[in-house]
């Protein structure tokens, strides 16, 4: 996905000018921000900054409708935040900036392995998310609206199609990539179907997504639960049982003596995995008055996991961090 953002930000680039305004958030991954703010140095673009909600831990409408000006021609925005789970209200925001004229430019990495995605309900103009994500391969996926695509000039090599999608690509395609990236969504297919589903593939993808979505609620509620009753832990993110729905199943937090990289190993030497640093979270750690060199924790739930595993990883952070 940071890829093909790099990419298709210089695309976007050959349509801008000296002045025009490009707003990037504090809550999105490296990957939405960096291409970016290059971009805008190379061609002396305004970058602004708009924050999220410290209170709410989303992008509020008011934000944005305050930063939109007559020169603002590009909002990149994060469907959800790898850093503190929380969910943005999409379809909101991107009405906003498409009223204004604005393109948009979804990153929708975090999202795409916990809710089914729909770029027609959205709106937007650009779509990013990698596979790997959703149980795939490593292989980077841009939806773009077509008359869009078709207007831009890519970077490309002389002799290759102009046709879409070959106009975009630099050579042979990742074939192998693809064939993993279509057997992952017949894996999503099958377990659509183990839930009760039936129907076309997209009527058997919104059963597994809605039962993932409920199944890892449930993981959720229970993790936040555990870490908030132990002592010296601050979670990053949302907490309210009443809001579980407005956040995914990652949670990070920091305790008050303990550095994130001895909490990570000393979680990995009783066999259970979680993350350390800023994990690219670079502008959301900065925003929240984290050290950007030792970051948070970060656990990941999928709908894989079970209750059995968050109570034992339960019992294992509270031998680790309350000793």
């Amino acid at each position: 996905m940071t890829n093909l953002t790099f990419n298709m930000s210089r695309t976007i680039g050959r349509t801008l000018k000296a002045g025009d305004e490009i707003i990037v958030t504090s809550m999105d991954h490296e990957g939405n921000i960096s291409p970016w703010l290059h971009l805008a140095q190379d061609l002396g673009l305004t970058i602004r900054w708009l924050k999220f909600n410290r209170e709410t831990w989303c992008i509020e409408r008011e934000d944005l409708e305050a930063l939109i000006n007559d020169k603002t021609r590009v909002l990149a925005l994060n469907y959800a935040s790898n850093l503190t789970g929380s969910i943005n209200n999409v379809e909101q925001l991107v009405d906003i900036a498409r009223s204004a004229g604005v393109l948009t430019y979804i990153d929708a990495v975090q999202l795409a392995p916990h809710a089914l995605i729909d770029v027609k309900s959205i709106g937007c103009d650009f779509l990013a998310c990698s596979s790997y994500k959703f149980f795939g391969p490593h292989l980077g996926i841009l939806w773009g609206r077509q008359e869009i695509l078709e207007e831009l000039e890519a970077y490309k090599c002389r002799c290759s199609s102009m046709a879409l999608p070959e106009k975009f690509e630099t050579g042979t395609p990742q074939i192998e990539l693809l064939s993993g990236l279509s057997e992952t969504v017949g894996y999503l297919e099958w377990l659509g179907k183990q839930l009760g589903g039936s129907g076309e593939r997209r009527d058997l993808l919104k059963v597994a997504y809605d039962g993932f979505c409920d199944y890892e609620n449930g993981l959720t509620r229970t993790l936040i639960e555990g870490l908030g009753g132990i002592s010296g832990v601050t979670i990053h993110g949302i907490t309210n049982n009443n809001r579980i729905a407005q956040r995914v199943p990652t949670i990070s937090f920091t305790h008050e003596k303990l550095a994130p990289e001895f909490i990570a190993g000393a979680m990995a030497q009783k066999g259970i995995f979680v993350w350390h640093g800023h994990n690219y979270a670079f502008e959301p750690v900065r925003h929240l008055g984290i050290d950007e060199t030792s970051g948070v924790v970060r656990v990941g739930i999928a709908h894989y996991n079970t209750p059995s595993e968050i109570e034992y990883s339960l019992e294992q952070f509270a031998s680790v961090l309350e000793n």
